[in-house]
């Protein structure tokens, strides 16, 4: 009966992933714009993927033909190896964001706590019956990079799609603002271009493909403001416009 290869092969990629975390300096920049309360959606988007690099990198250190029983990975190892390395991920990714879009919410007079999406559980699934198609790890050891660091960015996306739609229930209308990552972005990138504002928001938007880093942004808008104490969503014009409306009566009743 073989060994099982899984508790302590995850334990060093925890641990591995742990370590390159706190000495990464990008992600020490990142958590520092977020700590000033400077961060931005592109920060999200840049944190997302140094975090889907730092996983990458452990994987690519730590797994491999020679670790793998009969140099495959089955799908009990993959499944016990990713579920819980891209939650991890999730967490990370999550609450960065919810920090960052709470404070976005602040900084326009909307006090409400910012979103995070459910994770996709989705794709992870789809990675993990992937990777444990073929008999031979080599041949898809690719899934376990650029796919990684594309779910992890896709964390934020979703998030911004979760705040979007959530403050547009309550009364706002949101932009959304996807750009390309470089001048040379595909047909398909370019067409999802430009800023939209909510509800005529394209479904695509959110969407990117494999080694796709366009990136996409949360506008808020503060046209509508939460009262603390009657937790009532108000227009902030409105008191100005019950004003107006009593000056036109009291002009009306001296004629």
């Amino acid at each position: 009966m073989e060994n099982d290869i899984v508790p302590d092969l995850l334990a060093t990629i925890q641990s591995e992933f742990d370590n390159q975390v706190v000495l990464n300096p990008k992600l020490k920049k990142l958590l520092a714009q977020l700590s000033l309360k400077k961060a931005t959606y592109l920060d999200a988007n840049e944190f997302a993927i140094e975090i889907g690099k730092v996983l990458t990198n452990v994987f690519e250190q730590n797994v491999s033909v020679e670790v793998l029983p009969n140099g495959k990975m089955y799908f009990n190892i993959a499944e016990r190896l990713l579920n819980p390395t891209l939650k991890n991920n999730y967490d990370l990714i999550s609450s960065y964001v919810v920090d960052l879009q709470t404070e976005l919410n602040h900084s326009v007079g909307l006090k409400i706590k910012g979103q995070s999406a459910e994770i996709n559980q989705d794709r992870i699934v789809g990675l993990i019956n992937k990777i444990s198609d073929s008999d031979d790890f080599n041949d898809v050891k690719w899934l376990l990079k650029e796919p990684i660091i594309n779910f992890s960015q896709s964390v934020v996306d979703d998030a911004i799609k979760e705040n979007v739609e959530f403050q547009s229930k309550a009364g706002f209308s949101p932009k959304i603002k996807r750009s390309l990552d470089n001048s040379k972005a595909c047909k398909w990138c370019r067409n999802l271009e430009g800023t939209y504002e909510y509800p005529d928001v394209p479904s695509d938007v959110y969407r990117r493909h494999e080694r796709c880093q366009c990136t996409v942004e949360y506008i808020p808008n503060g046209k509508k403001r939460q009262d603390v104490w009657s937790k009532d969503w108000i227009d902030p014009d409105k008191k100005e416009k019950v004003e107006a409306r009593k000056q036109m009566n009291l002009t009306e009743r001296k004629w």
